[in-house]
């Protein structure tokens, strides 16, 4: 008898960050719902992060997410149906207005959690948060693949950030690399994929430094959202600042490091078992009273030095290293006895 489907309404929230951060609550519903079929709404840009959806119907554009007229159209878009499950996680409203068997909508209360937990509070999950999580086709792991083609294990860097004052000095980056990629490092025959919005700034610097330029795979800038974290799901380490990649790397598995200075961990952090902050001498408070708005042309990360970062890098790497299962033992061979002789036999005339 054929199982009869659950049709599940998923609204992801308006920005990327958020969307990575909740991608883990499509993950426990696409593996604990086998009968669902989804139709996830998205902003534009963050629509390329749901394509791969096992069991997608629709994927439906929210041209706009503020105001009465919005919403009214959105809702019109979606109301012809019966939904065994509506998640709301941009507050929308309009599920309580919809056919629908159970629905979970996020209500801003002034929390100050990681958008992780804020996401799994929706379904009543903050307990144990569903760690974000992108699917990929196979044909877009195929041309990850392709992309990285053979040779030694990756190294990510993302140099780029935001704003000015979370920019690690490209140049540090290139020192850690040097080291990481020397031959007494433990990455000797690593290669390197810089990770960037765009082909030029700290990417593009950093791409050319001597030593390191010879190692780099591909060009800067020229990797969508998805092509990246495809590539970041075959990446033996993630080194990179507070930014989107940072988030991708964490979801993708990959062993991330996230350098922070004026960000705050408790809510910022890369989510994952594989996943490290590291920052300078200086706690989060220390950057609000010199910079209340966090938004001075400053560079707030010139406290961070390469040695923390380097020596983090080899933790990370040892904690991830590849297991390696030693054979079993071959079983020894039985120890040779003598011909057995009856002896009652009577002797030879010989």
């Amino acid at each position: 008898m054929a199982t009869k489907p659950f049709p599940i309404l998923f609204i992801t929230p308006t920005d990327v960050g958020g969307a990575i951060a909740s991608s883990g609550l499509l993950k426990r519903l696409v593996d604990e719902v086998p009968q669902a079929q989804f139709t996830v709404v998205a902003d534009e840009q963050v629509e390329p992060l749901f394509a791969e959806v096992p069991r997608l119907e629709h994927l439906v554009r929210a041209e706009e997410t503020e105001g009465r007229v919005a919403k009214f159209g959105l809702w019109r878009k979606l109301r012809g149906r019966r939904w065994g499950l509506i998640v709301d996680l941009r507050g929308t409203g309009i599920g309580q207005y919809m056919n629908r068997a159970r629905r979970g909508e996020y209500k801003p209360n002034g929390d100050y959690l990681h958008p992780v937990i804020q996401a799994a509070k929706v379904l009543e999950l903050e307990d144990e948060p569903p760690a974000p999580y992108l699917f990929t086709s196979a044909e877009t792991d195929a041309w990850a693949a392709k992309y990285l083609g053979d040779g030694g294990p990756v190294l990510v860097i993302a140099p780029e950030a935001e704003w000015s004052g979370r920019v690690w000095p490209t140049e540090r980056f290139a020192l850690v690399a040097n080291k990481l990629f020397a031959a007494d490092g433990p990455l000797p025959n690593g290669r390197l994929l810089v990770l960037a919005n765009h082909d030029e700034g700290e990417a593009a610097e950093l791409a050319r430094f001597s030593g390191i330029r010879p190692r780099v795979i591909g060009r800067p800038g020229e990797l969508d959202m998805m092509r990246a974290y495809a590539c970041l799901k075959k990446a033996r380490l993630f080194l990179g600042n507070d930014n989107l990649f940072m988030h991708l790397s964490a979801a993708a598995g990959a062993p991330t490091i996230g350098l922070f200075g004026p960000s705050d961990e408790d809510v910022a952090r890369p989510w994952g078992d594989n996943a490290r902050v590291v920052r300078g001498a200086r706690a989060f408070a220390s950057y609000i009273a010199i910079d209340p708005g966090l938004n001075q042309a400053i560079n707030h990360m010139m406290d961070l030095r390469t040695e923390p970062v380097f020596d983090a890098c080899l933790d990370l790497l040892r904690a991830t290293a590849p297991q390696t299962i030693a054979p079993e033992p071959e079983p020894e061979p039985a120890p040779e006895t003598a011909p057995e002789t009856d002896e009652t036999a009577e002797p030879s005339d010989g």
